[in-house]
Formats: C-alpha cells, sequence, structure tokens
C-alpha cells in the first residue's frame, strides 16, 4: 500500500488535515464516515478498505460518537497519543466554536446561513455516504453470501430503527461470518499501525470504568455544578450508543429539569447543531456556555465538551491493541467478513433513512445529489469544493423558487 509522506505523520499534519473536515464535513456521522474514507482509503491511502472497514465495526461496538471515535484512531496509528489529540481537535473544533459564540450571543450560525444553503449541504451529504456505499461494498462484498448478509442488514435495521438493533445486526453477522466464511491466511501488511500496548490498553480500560463508578460517588462528595457537571456529561459519553441524535433525551435530562439549561435554549441549541459541521456531540459545548451559574461561558462550554468525548478517547485508546492482535487470527478474520459485509448494509440503510429521506424532497435536489456524485467519483473534484457548490446551488435553487 502506498504511503502518502512522511509530513503525514506529525501531529500538526495531521491537525490540518482533520481541520479541513472539521470545517467542511456536513451531514452527520454517516456522511463523516464517508469523508474519512475518501481522504484517508482513497487519497492519501493511510490505510486499506478492509483496515478501514474492521475500524468502522469495532466503533460500531462501543458507546460514544462513532465518527470522532473513528478519526481519533486514525489519529493514534499516524501520530501516537498527540495525534489522536490533534485528529478529535480539528475536526471538532470548528464546531464547537460556533456553538459556543452562538450560546454566548455574539454569532449565530444557525440563523446566519440561508435555508436554501442549508438544505444543499444536506443534498450533497446523499452524494457522499452513496459514494462510500458504492465503494465499500464493491471491496467488501464480493460474493452472493455477503451481498444478500449486506441487503439482510439494511432491512432489518430500516425495520427497527434502534441503536440496539445496529449492534444485534453486527453480532449477528460475525455468527454468520463464522460459519459461512473460511479465510485461507490472515492478513500479514494489512493492519492498523497502534503503537499502544496491550498493558497501556488495559491501564485506558480501567481508567475508562473507574471515573464512570467514581465520578458519581466524588459528586456526592464534592457538591458544585463544576464536578455535576463533568459526571453527567462523562456519563452522557460513556453509556450512549448511536451517535449525537441518540444523545439527545440524556442530556436534555440531565440539564433541563435541574435548571442548568432552559428547555427553549436548548431546543434552540440542536437546532443550530444541525446546521454546523463536524460531530454533533458538540452540541455538549453549547449546553456548557448557556448554563446557569458557573462554570458557563468558554469554561463551561469546554468544561461539558472534554467530559462528554473523554469516554471516547479511553475506549479507542483501550481497545485498539486488543483489537488489532483479535483481528489477526482467521476466526476473527472469518468473523469480520461478516461484520463488515454488515457495516456496508447500515451505511445503506443511512442513506436511505436520515440521509435521502431528509434531503431529497424533489427533481432539483435528486438532480443536486447526482451532480454532487458525479463530480466527487468521476471528476474527482475535492469533498470541500463540491459541499461550498452544493451550498451554493441550494442557495440558488430556493432563490429560483421564492422568484418564480
Amino acid at each position: 500500500m502506498a504511503s502518502s509522506s512522511v509530513d503525514d505523520r506529525s501531529p500538526w499534519a495531521v491537525f490540518l488535515i482533520f481541520l479541513r473536515l472539521g470545517l467542511t464535513s456536513f451531514g452527520g456521522p454517516i456522511a463523516h464516515l464517508g469523508y474519512f474514507r475518501e481522504e484517508f482509503v482513497s487519497r492519501r491511502q493511510w490505510l486499506s478498505e478492509r483496515s478501514y472497514a474492521d475500524l468502522v465495526a469495532l466503533c460500531q461496538f462501543l458507546p460514544g460518537p462513532a465518527s470522532s471515535q473513528v478519526g481519533m484512531a486514525l489519529g493514534l496509528s499516524r501520530a501516537g497519543y498527540r495525534g489522536a489529540l490533534a485528529a478529535w481537535l480539528g475536526f471538532t473544533m470548528p464546531s464547537a466554536i460556533a456553538l459556543i459564540l452562538l450560546a454566548l450571543g455574539i454569532a449565530s450560525q444557525g440563523d446566519g446561513l440561508p435555508a436554501g444553503a442549508l438544505h444543499g449541504l444536506k443534498v450533497v451529504a446523499v452524494a457522499v455516504v452513496a459514494q462510500a456505499v458504492w465503494g465499500m461494498a464493491r471491496n467488501l462484498c464480493p460474493d452472493a453470501p455477503r451481498v444478500t448478509l449486506m441487503a439482510a442488514a439494511a432491512c432489518i435495521v430500516l425495520l427497527l430503527p434502534s441503536a440496539w438493533t445496529q449492534v444485534g445486526v453486527i453480532v449477528a453477522a460475525a455468527v454468520v461470518g463464522l460459519l459461512l466464511f473460511h479465510p485461507s491466511s490472515a492478513p500479514g501488511s494489512d493492519e492498523l499501525s497502534v503503537t499502544v500496548s496491550r498493558r497501556a490498553g488495559a491501564c485506558w480500560l480501567t481508567l475508562f470504568f473507574v471515573l464512570l463508578a467514581g465520578l458519581p460517588v466524588l459528586a456526592a462528595v464534592l457538591p458544585g455544578q463544576a464536578v455535576d457537571l463533568v459526571d453527567a456529561f462523562y456519563r452522557a459519553g460513556a453509556l450512549v450508543f448511536g451517535g449525537g441524535h441518540v444523545v439527545l433525551p440524556l442530556l436534555q435530562a440531565e440539564v433541563v429539569p435541574t435548571g442548568w439549561v432552559d428547555s427553549q435554549a436548548f431546543l434552540a441549541g440542536y437546532g443550530a447543531a444541525q446546521a454546523v459541521p463536524g460531530p454533533l456531540f458538540t452540541f455538549a459545548a453549547f449546553l456548557g456556555a448557556s448554563l446557569e451559574g458557573e462554570p458557563s461561558g468558554w469554561s463551561g462550554g469546554l468544561l461539558c465538551l472534554l467530559a462528554i468525548f473523554l469516554p471516547s478517547f479511553l475506549l479507542v485508546a483501550g481497545a485498539l491493541p486488543f483489537w488489532e492482535q483479535l483481528r489477526r487470527s482467521l476466526r476473527m478474520q472469518a468473523a469480520l467478513a461478516g461484520i463488515n459485509a454488515a457495516v456496508v448494509g447500515l451505511l445503506l440503510a443511512a442513506l436511505y433513512q436520515p440521509v435521502w429521506t431528509s434531503a431529497i424532497g424533489g427533481a432539483g435536489d435528486f438532480g443536486l445529489a447526482l451532480i454532487a456524485l458525479v463530480a466527487l467519483m468521476f471528476w474527482k473534484l475535492p469533498p470541500w469544493l463540491v459541499v461550498a457548490g452544493s451550498g451554493l446551488a441550494g442557495w440558488g435553487l430556493s432563490l429560483a423558487a421564492s422568484t418564480f
């Protein structure tokens, strides 16, 4: 496999790459995985299609924001712990800053973009996810059994929409893979480079559980809003499967009844979080900046942001060393053949619901999505340029519709 450049292995280079993604990755976690695949598998060749799919499968198993965890893992494999921090910071910082500014009343990202432009950004997510599904299916579903498994996974999660259904489908696909597929040899060079030792991984996982059990005790012993906030947001990041939308009711239950944030501000911030690029978990920064009492503003926003993402870092750093060991075995390779087909099915289901259903409302939307797909797949234009063009085109279509 080709490698991009030596400079790509510095934390600063990792930060700049993820910063560009953090500024342009609209469309939610499934679209983010599509952007990552295009950037790191197709363009930079940091890892193979199979390694990327294995990494996505691992992050689907872990609680927390899957796309952010994939980004942390990519940064960790490229430049160690500093690379993981650089990847998270670059991908998260733009939306976190925008939402903190919104909470402070200095700027409003949600109201600052015309509705037509926002709709254009939703439409381009259709093209991004479709490109990812097509590319991954071509590599990971090369025969009839795996295509069938992909289709079955997509149908099940569409008929029974739930984060637990997704986990159940992946587990069932692993069993099917063990029964049906018999790889002749484990991969040699096709692996994700991980500098974390198994001993260090065990320490990170231990710290994850110690904080999960210990923070509620600490909050009871040391009453104060700062400790309570860390406890509430750490728990939200540690116990939620399915990404940002699933964490909404848990955060609402933590901050609204307690009087930390009023319900109107909560809903306004959640709406604005849909309009910014990057991970939806940065909604925590808005909530922290909107708090009554102290900490609030920038300090509250940063505290809540760090608390909700900390479990993801601990889980990724803790799980990757063991994951790399497991995925080298023949039995795990057989299971992963089934899991990867199911992961493509999950992406295919997400392409329809919510990506397609929330973006495509007529012939104009379909045409714009088709143009974006051709630009990405055949003209090989940079994703950020296609995103910007789709936003402008959505704005133009909106103006034309209001004029005529």
